[in-house]
């Protein structure tokens, strides 16, 4: 922490200012030693009546002077801090509200704000606007400043609630005070605050407290508690928490907590009656659901990955130069890990997938089907079991369906949906849900479904359910698999037929891996046709490579000078390999070696050797064939001799980024000449240098301008890189396996 952080902002927080904290225990005093161990210099003042603790303070360093009279002090401070138990808030309020100067701002600590504000209203009539609610989510199971501890609340929440008419001023000083203590600041309202910490803290306090009174009180409790595992010791850990404390708590908190508390029963009745009957699926179920979200609540915590992107700021810092070679397997297709899961899920029978992705975007999937009653074992090591519930055994998920940035998605979804008997919300990461969405929610509302969406037709989509569907006619004015994919996956439960017809041709992977599971598609010419009524049959999928993860390396190896790379179990899906296809035009060396077919997929092993490429007129026909993959073409033809000119690419603006321009933006850093027209681009190859890029969250972008590096004359650092966990986690990694040189540094986490 710099000493800007603490004293930078006069009037914020400046040695001059002072600072009062009324209430010298765990957190008031962990709040002092935070502040000094940041470099504050200014004076701390501590009240409490407990001489003690006031004593301990000053020895301890973190305070200057202290008593059990804050008038005493206040002269002396601009900013004071409430650190008393909840119900004793309402009586410090009206003494400050008397002996208040101008300009001195007041904040709290507490963890019920329902209650404190409550009480304040009833002393003083308002909330006043200089005072700024807030509560730390940290704490330990010691108590008193001898606890105190100057990291408590490094990378961890502090929730502030400020009112309507809370001063702006008085807000930012304290998101400044916590700032300088190295935690994460978050606005939430009162009501919120209370029922999500009634869940997250209050309720797991609670039951700690009953399991252990309840074992205690048993007549074999002394060996109850001597074989006690490990286990126990960690659920149990929080009982040992300050009584006095935790009964105000649930007093102040007492609507929230028992709404929690009836929503845990429920659960409860649910798993006692799936032990009752020896239901082993839905007891799969329930602990599956449950050791997801447990091992999503570790990386929240350490701000890792999966549905918390937006708070990571990834960096990749690519060095010059580097060669590529090797053998190597990309990371299995993401299109199909999807389409696996969903119809995996709505099969009869249990599915076993191997080579599953375990991408953000395919996890999100993963967990949406947990959270609406089926039972999935793994992810482990690429196999993942679905035990299916059939077309219509999905349950109404507790709340909205959280996609992270996975636009596949969001839009399989939105089809999937539209048959169901509940409504559902569909939701995601703030890259997706600015994605537009109208372009799958129009032809779904002409079968027959409702859906609201979003401000401009963007996410959330709340799709209601029991809505009769029926099959239509529809021609895609773009191509796209994606909205092709809805329509078909929604024309299973529309009466008649369906029939979607494409301008060009673009993935198939639905139609392929719904005639797997049992379930007809058929094809004429550009036209696919599903009738509803029918079902899916579980069974085995071997999901190949992903040819958009094996992209990256097609373009790496066909660039650099001795390149010579073999890429195993690749997908060539025909509707995939548009990539190869202009590749191989530029004039790349790319062998497909050992062809073969696994559940109803083509595969091969790719080799692929350095050559001197030359620029070219993309073919029109083959821009579908290619859609995800042209962020690197774009970096080989960069290094192609003469103009490659893209047309007819207008889906690459509507991707997770503006594809076409925020390549064209990292293109003119790096000095590669360009010109952007509305629906593609011409690039200049040639020589270019390093530089500094934004990949404004797009995971292609990233890996692209990391393949760039290979042949800059500088190197190149890629920003905010945290989503190419979404498509390829072990990218950085396997990229230094074949002797690319990039480093992945994670800031500000």
């Amino acid at each position: 922490m710099n000493e800007r952080a603490i004293s930078g902002a006069p009037g914020v927080l400046s040695e001059e200012s002072g600072i009062l904290v009324i209430g010298l225990g765990l957190i008031g005093g962990s709040l002092l030693a935070a502040l000094r161990a940041a470099g504050y210099a200014g004076r701390c003042y501590g009240v409490d009546l407990n001489p003690n603790e006031v004593a301990l303070g000053r020895r301890m360093g973190l305070i200057d002077d202290g008593g059990p009279d804050a008038a005493a002090f206040l002269p002396h401070v601009s900013l004071i801090v409430l650190a008393v138990p909840v119900m004793a808030i309402a009586p410090v309020m009206a003494q400050l509200s008397q002996l208040r100067r101008h300009g001195q701002v007041v904040t709290d600590v507490g963890s019920t704000k329902s209650a404190i504000r409550d009480q304040i209203r009833s002393a003083l009539g308002r909330v006043p606007s200089w005072l700024v609610l807030g509560h730390p989510i940290a704490g330990a199971e010691k108590s008193g400043v001898e606890a105190a501890n100057p990291t408590l609340y490094q990378r961890h929440r502090v929730i502030l609630t400020p009112e309507s008419d809370t001063d702006p001023q008085a807000l930012h000083r304290i998101e400044h005070l916590w700032q300088a203590c190295g935690a994460h600041i978050e606005r939430l309202t009162v009501e919120r605050h209370d029922e999500v910490l009634a869940r997250t803290s209050h309720l797991p306090h609670l039951l700690a407290f009953s399991l252990v009174d309840t074992l205690a009180r048993q007549d074999d409790r002394l060996d109850i508690f001597r074989y006690a595992a490990g286990g126990f010791r960690d659920f149990t850990r929080i009982a040992g928490s300050d009584p006095v404390m935790w009964r105000d708590i649930y007093l102040a908190n007492r609507e929230a907590v028992l709404q929690a508390l009836s929503e845990f029963e429920a659960g409860v009745s649910e798993l006692r009656a799936a032990v009752a009957g020896g239901d082993g699926d839905a007891m799969l179920g329930i602990f599956s659901r449950a050791s997801h979200a447990r091992h999503y609540f570790d990386r929240l915590l350490s701000q890792k990955s999966y549905q918390v992107m937006e708070t990571r700021n990834v960096v990749y810092r690519a060095s010059a130069g580097g060669q590529v070679r090797g053998t190597i397997r990309v990371p299995g297709d993401k299109s199909m890990s999807h389409r696996s899961i969903m119809l995996g899920a709505l099969a009869d029978g249990v599915t076993t997938v191997e080579g599953f992705l375990e991408g953000e975007d395919s996890l999100a999937t993963l967990q949406a089907f947990r959270e609406m009653g089926v039972a999935i074992e793994g992810p482990q090591a690429g196999r993942v079991v679905i035990h299916g519930v059939g077309l219509h055994g999905l349950k109404q998920p507790k709340g909205a369906l959280y996609l992270g940035n996975s636009g596949t998605s969001m839009r399989l979804f939105a089809g999937l949906m539209a048959g169901q008997a509940f409504d559902v919300t569909l939701t995601g990461d703030d890259s997706l849900n600015r994605r537009p969405m109208g372009r799958v929610a129009d032809p779904l509302r002409l079968m027959g479904a409702v859906i609201d969406t979003g401000e401009g037709g963007r996410p959330p989509l709340t799709v209601r359910g029991g809505q009769p569907l029926a099959g239509i006619d529809y021609d895609l004015p773009m191509a796209s698999a994606q909205v092709k994919s809805c329509l078909l996956l929604a024309g299973m439960y529309a009466t008649g037929e369906t029939h979607v017809r494409e301008p060009a041709p673009t993935r198939d992977h639905t139609e392929r891996m719904l005639t797997a599971f049992g379930y007809p598609v058929s094809r004429h010419d550009d036209v696919a046709h599903i009738a509803g009524g029918g079902s899916l049959t579980g069974g085995f999928i071997d999901v190949p490579a992903d040819i958009s993860s094996a992209a990256f390396f097609l373009v790496a190896a066909s660039i650099t000078p001795g390149a010579d790379l073999t890429l195993e179990h690749v997908g060539i899906n025909p509707t995939r390999i548009g990539v190869i296809n202009i590749l191989r035009e530029m004039g790349a060396s790319i062998e497909l070696l050992n062809e073969r077919g696994v559940s109803g997929e083509p595969v091969a092993d790719i080799r692929v050797r350095h050559a001197e490429l030359h620029g070219i007129d993309i073919p029109v026909d083959q821009v579908p064939l290619a859609i995800d993959e042209f962020p690197v073409l774009f970096i080989a033809a960069a290094n192609a001799s003469g103009t490659t000119r893209l047309r007819d690419a207008l889906e690459l603006r509507v991707k997770e980024s503006d594809r076409i321009k925020a390549m064209a933006d990292g293109l003119d850093v790096l000095g590669v000449v360009n010109t952007v027209v509305e629906d593609g681009i011409d690039i200049v190859g040639g020589r270019y240098h390093g530089g500094e890029v934004e990949s404004l969250g797009d995971h292609r972008i990233a890996m692209a301008f990391t393949v760039a590096a290979l042949r800059a004359e500088g190197d190149i650092t890629i920003r905010d890189c945290a989503n190419v966990a979404t498509s390829f986690p072990n990218f950085p990694a396997l990229a230094g396996e074949v002797g690319m040189q990039v480093e992945a540094v994670s800031e500000g986490a």
